[in-house]
């Protein structure tokens, strides 16, 4: 590795940061929490990257056009 975190590694360390703040309070609903979290930054960066073709972004993220409109209005990211 050249002095770059993988991303897996990236989120494992903010994982354990989210615990150590919490400061023994249990979570609830973590897996909707870091999927949402998540989810937004994903489409919007890759929409950026395709230059806003949506087939395109939904090509490069394994997904169905329809599938990426719809998370793309979900978290308000096109009108």
């Amino acid at each position: 590795m050249s002095g770059k975190k993988h991303i897996e590694e990236c989120i494992r360390d903010n994982l354990e940061t989210y615990f150590k703040d919490l400061r023994g309070v249990e979570p609830t609903a973590m897996y909707q929490m870091i999927l949402g979290v998540v989810e937004k930054p994903l489409l919007d960066v890759v929409m950026k990257h395709a230059d806003g073709n949506q087939s395109r972004a939904a090509e490069w993220l394994g997904i169905n056009r329809n599938t990426l409109r719809r998370k793309l209005l979900d978290h308000k990211l096109i009108d």
